[in-house]
């Protein structure tokens, strides 16, 4: 099955419906904070848990107390898909950062 890249305007109101998620050129993205270094650790661990799950891997950066996740679809020509935003859904759904 082929998987399409969206259009501006399918990209544009799946980002609305996601919070703080932004398109950077041909990729979604979201920089999470964190109280400490090692929390930020935890919460990359659990995001490739579910990226393996979901067989749609991101690039992450794993910085001081903060992580920064970029999905777009190879499949698709390196370009934003619905997988990237239901991929952004489930990681926003692990319900990071923990207080």
């Amino acid at each position: 099955m082929a998987i399409s890249a969206l259009s501006d305007a399918e990209i544009s109101e799946g980002l609305n419906t996601l919070n703080g998620w932004e398109r950077e050129d041909n990729h979604i993205t979201k920089t999470y904070k964190f109280t400490s270094y090692l929390a930020g650790i935890a919460f990359a661990s659990a995001v490739g848990v579910v990226a393996e799950g979901l067989d749609h891997h991101p690039d992450l950066l794993i910085g001081w107390r903060k992580v920064t996740i970029r999905f777009s679809t190879h499949d698709a020509g390196n370009q934003i898909s619905q997988r990237d935003l239901e991929a952004a859904r489930a990681v926003d759904a692990l319900g990071y950062p923990k207080a």
